[in-house]
């Protein structure tokens, strides 16, 4: 097992109208101007802006507003805050939305913050020496942004999709009221599902000794997603379900459940974030589409530990050959994916059959045009990554 540091300082304020503390929220955090950025109309429709504002204005904090995010934000709309904030002398940014939302913000947050193109961040060119303070009112749990390092941009010219990360970035503060999310629809709470339990994953599976309690509490979480995911597809205003979900999301990206391991594989992640930014698929849905090929092409790596998740995970009988019972656990995902309506390969996804020259233009992509392998499980190349791609059609 590695040594460690778990660093997690983002206030979580959860439950039932918890929208309604932003305002003090933001003024602990010495906020004097708030930009309060948000995605398309369902902010508006439901209130939430408004009740978002009112506390703001009841604390007597001036805010200016931002919509526009969509999913897999542009770096135009970044670019476009970050020259609202400066003319307007803004110095807190609020996110009201998902991880999309989220991710908007922190990179408006790395643009005040340093004096070159925010960009050069996320093409690996330049380090953050700082970021503009963020909170977070989340209204879709999914991505697990509002407690992690992470951001994830893409530029519009190119469809590049890419992603940068530091503890500078991390929220001061996050608003976790799982009514929020009882209207989603059943496909973005199905993907936010499958992108919770996809974080986890990627920490899971590494081809290190790992701490035990680390596995345990990674396990835990992941059946009770399996188990909440169903039950707020079934009954999307059950609370229960939708707080346990909402949760998990947070527990899933904050560092936690990697301590005393690396950091990750992250390679489902890689391939997948490549599909979105040439077709626009939404994140959840695509890392579903994508994992079982990843996993059967380096199950010969560790197929211990592939077998140690059928059997912890889904509770399967030991046949005593682990490859055999790691093919079985990861039968067992795409089949749960597909219970709650993902896709296990790009056809269902809706992509089609790729061309070669469209896996050769990912794999290039996805390897920073050869600058980089991925993957900590397996170090895959671009050879393997378009192997993936093939397997996955």
């Amino acid at each position: 097992m590695n040594d460690f540091t778990y660093f997690a300082p983002t206030k979580v304020v959860f439950g039932k109208g918890a929208e309604g503390q932003v305002g003090k929220l933001c003024k602990e955090q010495g906020a004097t101007k708030v930009l309060v950025h948000f995605g398309g109309g369902s902010a508006k429709r439901s209130g939430l802006l408004d009740r978002v504002c009112a506390a703001l204005e009841e604390e007597g904090l001036p805010y200016v507003t931002l919509g526009g995010v969509v999913p897999n934000p542009r770096l135009s709309l970044v670019y476009e805050g970050i020259e609202l904030c400066r003319r307007e002398g803004v110095d807190f940014l609020l996110a009201v939305g998902g991880g999309s939302v989220i991710d908007s913000c922190k990179a408006i947050g790395y643009g005040l913050a340093n004096d070159f193109d925010v960009w050069e961040l996320f093409d690996k060119k330049r380090a953050a020496a700082g970021c503009a303070p963020v909170g977070a009112v989340l209204t879709i749990a999914a991505a697990g942004s509002e407690m992690s390092d992470s951001t994830v941009i893409t530029k519009d010219e190119g469809e590049l999709k890419r992603g940068y990360n530091s503890n500078y970035c991390r929220c001061k503060f996050a608003v976790l009221n799982p009514e929020l999310t009882y209207t989603l629809p059943e496909y973005q709470t199905a993907c936010g599902v499958t992108d919770i339990m996809m974080h986890i994953m990627e920490r899971y599976f590494v081809n290190v000794e790992t701490m035990t309690v680390t596995d345990t509490m990674a396990e835990a979480v992941i059946r009770d997603v399996l188990r909440y995911g169903k039950a707020a597809l079934e009954d999307p205003r059950d609370y229960r379900a939708r707080a346990e979900i909402m949760w998990a999301g947070s527990l899933a990206h904050n560092g936690l459940l990697c301590a005393g391991g690396p950091n990750g594989d992250w390679a489902s992640h890689q391939i997948e974030m490549e599909l979105s930014g040439m077709f626009g698929v939404a994140h959840g849905a695509g890392l579903a589409a994508i994992w079982g090929s990843w996993a059967r092409y380096v199950l010969d790596a560790k197929p211990q530990r592939f077998a140690q998740f059928a059997y912890r995970i889904f509770d399967l009988p030991q046949t005593g050959d682990p490859t055999v019972d790691g093919l079985r656990g990861i039968e067992a995902m795409e089949d749960y994916f597909r219970s709650i309506r993902m896709p296990v390969n790009l056809r269902e996804l809706g992509v089609g059959e790729l061309t070669e020259e469209q896996i050769d233009e990912l794999a290039e992509k996805c390897t920073y045009f050869g600058r980089r392998t991925i993957g900590q499980f397996k170090v895959l190349g671009k050879e393997d990554i378009k192997a993936i791609y093939r397997m996955a059609q």
